[in-house]
């Protein structure tokens, strides 16, 4: 049954804010960030690694952030363009892990092996990262998104705090029928046509329910690479009322929820924040 959406939708701050945006910009993804303080593996593969950007400890907010890339699966985009953001969010006080995994084009990339991946990153990153009493926030952004939510569902994500999807696949059925990213869904899935149900809804968080733990999804609804339409899809399928969240961003693009120089990147440390708090060990 279909609800009728529910999101949250913030208004500019100022009529200099989001109201008056000029084209967004995707410079963020060249552009020029600290290197990670160290460099830890999830496994014996050389893309099985996952950056850590360890905050001051004055400012520590003992959150642990597991960052995931996105780049519709492919692996012309790896995790490096999202350093400007995982150094911003660890000048934020959050221990920052942002991890690899296999995509399209590379040998085994593409499902299940690209899930698994990231399953097994956030297992060890929990392992090797955090104690007991430390939340932890998943947070992706467009495929990272959909990466992020899936992992909810999987053994690994059990515990964790909550996801946050920034401009997120998180329908991966509407992903495909729209053609988004060159028809990407159908390089992740290898060609497996939708009439095997099972496979496609086992990689889907709009077909997986409700997620474990709480779910914010934030989109802009300028974005013409990832619709906010695939957001809103999500949350009528699977959207828990009262404990998950859509926050939709008026005048923002598919970039400028990764950008720390951007205005809506605060909704992206507001989201951080809110879901840590509501961790209970």
């Amino acid at each position: 049954m279909r609800r009728t959406l529910a999101a949250t939708r913030l208004a500019p701050a100022t009529q200099t804010g989001w109201t008056k945006r000029v084209q967004e910009s995707a410079e963020v993804l060249t552009r020029t960030a600290p290197d990670p303080s160290r460099i830890e593996t999830y496994g014996d593969a050389a893309h099985q690694v996952y950056d850590v950007y360890e905050p001051l400890p004055a400012a520590a907010t003992g959150v642990c952030v597991i960052l995931v890339h996105g780049g519709f699966w492919r692996a012309a985009h790896d995790r490096r363009h999202l350093y400007p953001m995982a150094a911003a969010l660890a000048q934020q006080g959050h221990r920052v892990a942002l991890v690899e995994y296999r995509r399209t084009g590379m040998p085994g990339g593409g499902w299940p092996a690209t899930g698994l991946d990231v399953a097994a990153a956030v297992h060890t990153v929990r392992a090797q990262e955090t104690g007991p009493s430390t939340p932890v926030v998943l947070v992706g952004h467009s495929a990272g998104g959909h990466l992020a939510v899936w992992a909810l569902h999987q053994p690994a994500g059990a515990g964790v705090a909550g996801a946050i999807s920034l401009a997120g696949c998180l329908d991966l059925g509407l992903v495909r029928r729209l053609g988004l990213g060159g028809d990407a869904v159908a390089d992740l899935m290898h060609g497996i046509p939708e009439s095997r149900d099972a496979v496609h809804r086992a990689a889907d968080p709009a077909r997986l329910g409700p997620a474990p733990a709480a779910v914010t999804a934030v989109h802009g609804d300028a974005d013409d690479i990832v619709p906010v339409a695939v957001s809103q899809s999500w949350w009528e399928a699977s959207g828990q009322v009262g404990r998950d969240r859509l926050t939709v961003l008026p005048g923002v693009g598919h970039f400028g929820v990764i950008d720390p120089l951007d205005d809506a990147f605060g909704a992206v440390s507001e989201a951080v924040v809110q879901r840590a708090r509501r961790f209970t060990p």
